[in-house]
C-alpha cells in the first residue's frame, strides 16, 4: 500500500470521538493482511527521556494494532544521534513504508529526509515536536502553554521573593522547535517580573548537560542570590538539582520541570522539584496512530485534525493541539494517579513513605 494524505481537516470533532469512529468503522481491525497491509515506522529521538520508550511507543502501537489490526509498524530509536536518525528515514524510505511516526532529534537535519519521503509518497506525522519539511500532520500539546503553566507555577512557588528576585534559566534544545516554543511562553510570564541572572541552552536536552551549567551558573552568581530555576523539562531540573545540592544551596529554591517522569514526581513529593507539566500520554498517542493508520490507508484527517500549523517554509498543515497540565504535590493524586500514568505504591517507593504521608498520598 502507497498512499499520501494532505487534506486539512477543519471539522470540530473531538479527537476522542474520532478514534473511536475510526475504531468502528467497517474497514478498523478487519484489514485482509497479506503483502498489502499498512507500514508505518516509528522513529523516537532517545533513551534519555523515559517517556519515549515506557509510555508513547507502547501506547502508539496499542492504538495502531487497535485501529489497524494488519498494519505492521518499525520502530527505532535514535539514541539522540542526528546522524542515526537520518538513516533510520533512509531505512524507512527505501522499505517502502506508508507512513512515518518522527520524534526528529534535530527538526532542521532532519527536513532533507522528510523531503525525500514526501518526494516517495511517504507521508510523515510529526510527533510531539514540530519537524521541518513537508508533513502531513503534527500532534502536540501547546507548547507556549507549557512554558507558561511553568513560569506561573514558579512565580506562584517563589511568593514574596518574586520582587526583586532573581532566576537561572535552563531551556531545551534550540534545534528543537517545542524548546523556542517553551521559552517564548515562559518568557512571556518572567520577563519584567523577575530577573534572569543565567539563562542557558541545552543541547540533546541533557541532564549533563544542565548540571554544569547550573554549577556554572552558582559560580557565577553565587549560592544565595537566585530564588528560582526554570528547568524546561525533568531531564534538566533532576541535573539542576544534582548541582544545587552538591554545591550545598539550602534551601533549595523552586525549580520547574515538564513530562511528569516517575523520578520527577518522586523529587516533587520529596520537596526537591517544585512542579513539572503533563502532557497525557494516552490522547497523544491515541491521535497520532489515528493520524499515522489514516495516512498508512490513504484516508483523510477529517475528524481527526481540528487544528491547523505553520511550519516553516511549507505552509500550514493539519495538527491535533492538546492541552497540557501543571502538576504539584497537592495535584499529583487527581491528574497522574487518577489517570493509571503511575501507581501510589509506584510514587511512594524509596524511602518516601512519611512525604507521601503527609502529602494525603496513601
Amino acid at each position: 500500500m502507497k498512499a499520501r494524505t494532505r487534506e486539512a481537516a477543519l471539522t470540530v470533532t473531538a479527537v476522542s470521538t474520532a478514534v473511536a469512529l475510526a475504531a468502528c468503522g467497517p474497514d478498523a481491525g478487519n484489514d485482509a493482511g497479506g503483502d498489502d497491509a499498512p507500514r508505518i515506522g516509528l522513529l523516537l529521538p532517545d533513551a534519555t527521556t523515559d517517556r519515549w520508550e515506557a509510555q508513547d511507543r507502547p501506547l502508539l502501537e496499542a492504538k495502531i494494532e487497535e485501529l489497524c489490526a494488519d498494519c505492521e509498524v518499525e520502530h527505532a530509536n535514535a539514541k539522540g544521534d542526528v546522524a542515526i536518525q537520518q538513516e533510520q528515514m533512509e531505512s524507512m524510505i527505501t522499505k517502502g513504508v506508508d507512513a512515518i511516526v518522527l520524534v526528529a532529534v534535530d527538526a532542521r537535519s532532519l527536513a532533507p529526509a522528510v523531503r525525500k519521503a514526501d518526494a516517495a509518497d511517504i507521508a510523515v506525522i510529526a510527533y510531539d515536536r514540530l519537524a521541518e519539511g513537508p508533513i502531513a500532520g503534527y500532534v502536540s500539546f501547546d507548547g507556549e502553554e507549557v512554558g507558561r503553566l511553568q513560569g506561573r507555577a514558579l512565580l506562584k512557588a517563589m511568593g514574596d521573593r518574586v520582587r526583586g528576585g532573581q532566576i537561572v534559566m535552563m531551556h531545551g534544545d534550540p534545534s528543537d522547535p517545542n524548546a523556542d516554543a517553551f521559552k517564548k511562553g515562559a518568557l512571556s510570564v518572567l520577563e519584567g517580573t523577575v530577573k534572569i541572572g543565567k539563562e542557558y541552552d541545552t543541547l540533546q536536552w541533557r541532564s549533563e548537560t544542565a548540571n554544569m551549567n547550573m554549577s556554572s551558573a552558582i559560580s557565577a552568581l553565587g549560592v544565595d542570590t537566585f530564588h528560582g530555576v526554570y528547568a524546561a523539562n525533568d531531564g534538566l531540573a533532576a541535573g539542576s538539582i544534582a548541582a544545587l545540592k552538591a554545591n550545598k544551596v539550602d534551601p533549595l529554591p523552586p525549580v520547574t520541570g515538564q513530562d511528569a517522569e516517575l523520578g520527577a514526581v518522586r523529587r516533587i513529593v520529596g520537596g526537591d522539584q517544585y512542579m513539572t507539566v503533563y502532557k497525557p500520554f494516552r490522547p497523544e498517542a491515541s491521535a497520532g496512530a489515528a493520524l499515522a493508520v489514516a495516512a498508512a490507508r490513504g484516508e483523510s484527517f477529517a475528524g481527526i485534525a481540528t487544528d491547523t500549523v505553520r511550519t516553516a517554509g511549507d505552509g500550514e498543515v493539519p495538527a491535533v493541539l492538546l492541552t497540557p497540565v501543571s502538576v504539584t504535590v497537592a495535584t499529583i493524586e487527581d491528574t497522574l494517579v487518577k489517570d493509571g500514568v503511575y501507581t501510589i505504591q509506584q510514587i511512594c517507593a524509596s524511602g518516601l513513605e512519611a512525604a507521601c504521608a503527609e502529602a494525603g498520598l496513601t
